[in-house]
């Protein structure tokens, strides 16, 4: 894939995620593939608490955004097949290594979640889990998303929350106070790294969604565990705060059959 297929902020963006993997990903993957249950985010609530999935043995998974895809290791644990779809090439190397390792097998593309290079209805569910869901422009990867759903499926992705972003510094971690207005938040970049992120308040999401023919089902706002500490490498919300206001949240969403 060359620099030319890509927007300027994926560029970027596949930038930072080439020296994430060597800072820090690509050390981690093992351990998250070796993990028996499913997790989410940075306090790792467990899936069985949350209960964001459907049941998907049988399905046909595609990640969008997938990183070092143990999010598509644990699906495919679980009698899925699934497909992870991401733009870095350290990201998907790492992947297969883990592969190899673990003795597990599943299709890894190099591509954009903004350009999905396979086939409409191919699949029963798509995921996101800090992929698409941040790193994408929300019109793009959602309509990619509802492209590749086959009618009824559905669509799961996991995003920092609304309320922590409109309270997130320029630099620092997550205070008690609103920073940021909620009215026209899109694109953001941040002074103290290289990337973008995209962020929509709930009513555009909603929007977004029902323009691609997709209807909510479910949207969880995840709160820290009790026991839950500060995360090691993303520590930019603690824990404490985490515990008072969701800072993430899960939508679930389902293709109009």
């Amino acid at each position: 894939m060359t620099h030319s297929e890509l927007s300027e902020d994926a560029v970027r963006n596949r930038d930072v995620w080439t020296a994430e993997n060597v800072a820090y990903t690509g050390k981690k993957a093992r351990e998250a593939w070796a993990q028996a249950e499913i997790r989410w985010g940075v306090f790792q609530e467990p899936e069985t608490e949350v209960g964001a999935l459907p049941d998907v043995a049988g399905m046909d998974v595609v990640e969008l955004g997938c990183g070092t895809a143990y999010f598509s290791a644990w699906l495919a644990k679980r009698g899925a097949r699934p497909v992870g779809i991401d733009v870095t090439p350290a990201q998907l190397e790492t992947a297969r290594e883990c592969q190899k390792e673990f003795g597990l097998e599943f299709p890894l593309i190099e591509a954009s979640a903004e350009d999905v290079p396979l086939p409409d209805e191919s699949f029963d569910l798509a995921l996101s889990e800090y992929g698409a869901s941040i790193w994408c422009e929300p019109e793009r990867w959602v309509a990619e998303a509802a492209r590749l759903l086959r009618p009824g499926g559905e669509l799961v992705f996991l995003s920092n929350s609304t309320i922590s972003i409109l309270c997130s510094p320029d630099e620092g971690k997550v205070g008690e106070r609103l920073l940021r207005p909620q009215f026209g938040m899109y694109r953001f970049e941040w002074p103290d790294d290289e990337g973008v992120n995209f962020y929509l308040p709930h009513g555009e999401w909603i929007r977004v969604l029902r323009e691609n023919e997709l209807e909510v089902v479910a949207l969880h706002e995840l709160q820290a565990p009790a026991d839950a500490e500060d995360h090691p490498h993303y520590d930019f919300v603690s824990a404490e705060w985490a515990r008072k206001w969701p800072a993430e949240e899960i939508w679930r969403a389902r293709k109009r059959a």
